[in-house]
């Protein structure tokens, strides 16, 4: 069993990215700068955007952020969306999810220059993504393009089934596997809430990406030997035994699964570095298109 060590290809894939704008600044050329919206001060998206700005930090980007009370109106949300959209010494941009309930969430996203929307949320990114054209991919499932690529996980020809689907993982990634070339060319099963008899469907993956976010939901009798698993859940469970107060878990049951997994992510330390990391990257991309 090989364990897709997310933190460790992300630092790689940063200090690839930080040797590129090495030679960008050697060159004169301005370094890539990356935005962040937060409205209000939800605890788990603070420190999500803390840790996109080090990040930036670490591989030599500019970083902007820009932060807005939980009063904020659409208004002053969507104008702040028009000064980055029109503010060229920015490449990319995300606006940290969730907002609050007063704010329609699909506006603003609809709002944002689909050629600074380093988030890959933009449907007119999500469509060429569709139609494998080049874009922004999503940055969590990019990451999971990449441990594939990088570990040489064989795609083709295997059968994936994906739990949920959300606009930010299940679907996405689901449309991903399906794609001609590698990582790619599987047959995919999509799953979600409304799905019959799951466990039948998961025993015959060959891969499975679960991106549920309940607790231990995927154990061992519902996968087959040699599976690959990758956890894109992340829990916070509480349990008064630990310093924090709560422990942090993905949807696999990793003690039992892990021993049937040819390739499995642990939850910390799987997909979520790579999704800072291929934002990262996306910026890069955003620089590119815009030089």
């Amino acid at each position: 069993m090989t364990i897709l060590d997310g933190k460790k290809i992300s630092n790689d894939i940063k200090d690839e990215i930080a040797e590129e704008v090495k030679k960008m600044k050697l060159n004169g050329e301005k370094a890539p700068h990356l935005a962040a919206v937060i409205v209000g001060n939800d605890g788990a998206s603070l420190t999500y955007v803390g840790s996109k700005v080090r990040a930036c930090e670490r591989v030599g980007f500019e970083s902007t952020l820009v932060q807005l009370p939980n009063t904020c109106s659409e208004v002053e949300l969507m104008d702040t969306i028009d000064e980055l959209n029109a503010n060229d010494d920015i490449d990319g941009f995300i606006i940290q999810l969730p907002l609050p309930p007063q704010i329609n969430t699909e506006k603003v996203l609809l709002a944002v220059d689909p050629k600074k929307d380093v988030d890959g949320f933009h449907p007119m990114n999500f469509g060429k993504m569709a139609l494998d054209m080049s874009t922004f991919i999503p940055a969590t499932p990019f990451g999971i393009l990449e441990l594939f690529d990088r570990y040489g996980v064989e795609t083709k020809g295997k059968h994936t089934v994906v739990i949920g689907r959300s606009h930010i993982v299940g679907r996405p990634m689901s449309i991903l596997m399906g794609r001609k070339g590698f990582p790619g060319n599987s047959t995919v099963t999509l799953t979600h809430s409304h799905t019959k008899n799951i466990s039948e469907i998961t025993r015959q993956a060959d891969i499975i990406i679960t991106a549920l976010g309940v607790p231990k939901f995927l154990k061992a009798d519902m996968v087959k030997e040699g599976v690959v698993v990758i956890d894109v859940g992340i829990t916070r469970v509480p349990d008064s035994t630990k310093t924090k107060g709560y422990y942090i878990t993905g949807d696999v049951d990793f003690e039992t699964v892990s021993k049937k997994a040819s390739y499995i992510t642990p939850v910390p330390g799987g997909v979520g570095p790579m999704t800072i990391a291929m934002l990262l990257k996306n910026t890069l991309l955003a620089r590119d298109m815009h030089s």
